[in-house]
């Protein structure tokens, strides 16, 4: 039950969480959320269930193969675990319609979790995400005029 679970039980699944990630492993890491479990995200949308993570994190993968974060500091508060990360990647293969750019890319996101004991029952990943397709290429920004 989500009330039995300390904050050093929800500092360890989110630890093991980053290490499915750094083995990139979408199966590993749609394996941490309920079955049902729920993912909102700017890039994919709202996620139902475990396949639907697993198919968004391997598209992910696939367009940033070289993807790594670093946790900049984890927040628990039971049953909630707030991840803030930096993003670090390489556009390398097609990503909303672009083709590899080999472009770098670098965001910082906050993970909120809501757990349901040791099973992720919903996420929302907050982040820039218009940054992100302007760092791709996907986007143009303009400067301001004065």
């Amino acid at each position: 039950m989500t009330q039995d679970m300390t904050r050093a039980d929800l500092q360890s699944v989110s630890d093991r969480l980053q290490e499915a990630f750094k083995r990139r492993d979408p199966v590993g890491i749609a394996g941490f959320h309920t079955p049902d479990g729920i993912v909102e995200s700017p890039m994919f949308a709202t996620l139902r269930g475990r396949k639907a993570i697993e198919e968004a994190q391997r598209a992910f993968f696939t367009s940033f193969p070289d993807a790594t974060w670093t946790i900049d500091a984890t927040v628990i508060d039971p049953p909630y675990v707030a991840m803030f990360v930096t993003m670090n990647a390489t556009h390398m293969n097609e990503f909303f319609g672009l083709p590899g750019t080999g472009r770098h890319i670098e965001f910082r996101l906050c993970r909120l979790l809501r757990m349901e004991g040791e099973l992720i029952a919903h996420e929302a990943r907050i982040y820039d995400f218009t940054g992100l397709l302007v760092q791709v290429g996907v986007l143009r920004a303009k400067p301001a005029k004065p």
